[in-house]
Order: C-alpha cells, then structure tokens, then sequence
C-alpha cells in the first residue's frame, strides 16, 4: 500500500516544494507519468487534488467507483482509502497536496466565500469536477515552472496554492467542497463510528486513525474508551473476527484467504485469535 505523499518515488514524480514561514516544507504538486499497467492501493496522509492530463483511470473507495480521463479533477479527503488502477499507458497527472494548516489559513484570508453556508458534508471522501477553461488555464501557467531557475519560486508557489483553491471553489457548485473546508477550519471532529465503521479493515497505525479523526493520539484514545468502553485495538480485533466469522459462513474463501483480508499475516495466529473469541476453530464453523 502506498501512502502518498511520504512514500512518493524519485521516478514516478517530479515534484515541485514549497517552504513555509515556519521552515517546514510541503510537497505542493507533483507530476506523474503511471508504468502500464499499474493498481495500487493508496492512503491519503494529507488532502490532495489530482489533475487528469492524459489518459484513463479507475479510482475506487469504500462508497465510491470513479472511472476519470483528461479534463477531470478529484478532490480526496485527507485519510482517503483509494484502490486506483491505470486503463492506458498514457495516464499522464498533477497531483496537489494541501496541508490543514494551509486550508485553514486559506478560509480565514477568505471568510467572505463561505458566508451563510448550510451545506452538510459529502458522504463521499473523494469529489470529482470537470475542469473549465479558465482551470486548464491556469494549469498551463504551472507547468513552467517544473525546472524553473528563479530565485522567486517558492513566493509564486504560495500564490499558486491558493489560485487552485480559489479555482476549484469556483468549480465547486454544489458547495461539497466549501463544507468540508469549512469543516476544517472550524476544527470539527470526525464522528467515531463513522471513522472505524469505514476504516477497520485498513492497516492503518493509531497514530493516523487518530490524524483522520481530527484528534491527537492521547484525544483520540480518551474519546475512543469513553464512546467505545473499550481500547482502539481491541475494538479493532474483535471486529476484525467478527468480519472472519462472517465471510466464513457465507462466502467459499477458505482460512487462508479470510486471514488475509482481515489483516493477519500469520494464519497460525489468525486460528488462535478466532479460537479465543468464538471457542472454536475457523474450519469447525464452514
């Protein structure tokens, strides 16, 4: 599983940084070329935009099926869980990543565009626009910039960061985009059963569950224990073997297979949980 941005390779992208004010540098766009063909299961550490350049891809989550090709634009909800899988050989994108900080520096500079908003948040973690030609505009503005030598790049990337922003709010008639800044700007936490209901099967660390519910890991434990009454990883094993329990008495995988899809790298140690919870083994309840 790739977890992008931290696991972005020297030869799939050429990335372009910014530095920010408190020394810290973010990745803010990336170009990619894919080698056909290329599926790969992808965790968004932090939110990000992908421009379809060229070519054909499939994008999938937990709710959505996404087949995107030149012209389309994906916003992903930081913590997204994609399953994307290149169609063609010419899959040519840029990939954005925006930080929270910097979107909520944004809302603040920008109030006035998120007056009397009453949208509710998507359902869905991944929002897809068509790009205007005042967007492929701007994209063309950008991609000189990929090797440029001017002592000034870092200023006119900042501006660039919020041109797309502003550019995609612009895109953004349903007003889904708006509620989820408006989201993080106000420092809203993502509801508890929401977050494990989704996202238990994932081979995802505390530390960045706590990170997709808007909590420190401390924050994150204590409201788990108060809601759940029980630890994050307890909660997690036992609903991961009662998945097992459930995909063995109505599905032909075998216990291999079901140990696998529920995380286990270690059959062995996969029969020895399940035996502690159910009293039996997996081959004694098919």
């Amino acid at each position: 599983m790739l977890r992008v941005p931290s696991s972005i390779q020297a030869n799939q992208f050429q990335s372009l940084n910014i530095q920010r004010p408190d020394g810290s540098e973010m990745t803010f766009v990336a170009y990619r070329s894919d080698v056909y063909p290329e599926r790969n299961e992808v965790f968004f550490e932090e939110h990000a935009v992908i421009v379809v350049l060229e070519g054909e891809k499939k994008f999938s989550s937990p709710t959505q099926e996404l087949h995107v090709h030149k012209g389309q634009i994906l916003f992903f909800q930081r913590g997204c869980y994609s399953m994307n899988e290149s169609i063609d050989a010419n899959y040519k994108s840029l990939v954005f990543f925006v930080n929270e900080k910097s979107l909520k520096e944004f809302v603040g500079q920008h109030l006035n565009l998120f007056e009397s908003l009453q949208t509710p948040l998507p359902d869905d973690p991944i929002l897809s626009f068509t790009a205007s030609a005042t967007f492929e505009t701007f994209i063309n503005s950008l991609l000189p910039y990929f090797g440029a030598k001017t002592p000034f790049l870092n200023e006119l990337l900042r501006l660039k960061s919020q041109e797309l922003l502003i550019h995609l709010l612009e895109l953004d008639t349903d007003r889904h985009l708006r509620a989820i800044l408006w989201h993080i700007y106000q420092g809203q936490k993502t509801d508890l059963d929401y977050l494990m209901s989704t996202y238990f099967l994932k081979p995802l660390s505390m530390n960045e569950l706590s990170r997709l519910s808007g909590r420190s890991l401390s924050a994150f434990k204590r409201d788990f224990e108060e809601h759940f009454h029980t630890s994050p990883g307890h909660w997690i094993r036992r609903k991961r073997l009662e998945h097992a329990h459930f995909l063995l008495r109505n599905t032909d995988k075998n216990v291999s297979e079901v140990s696998m899809e529920i995380g286990y790298e270690s059959v062995s140690h996969f029969i020895k949980a399940y035996k502690q919870q159910y009293g039996a083994t997996p081959k004694r309840v098919i």
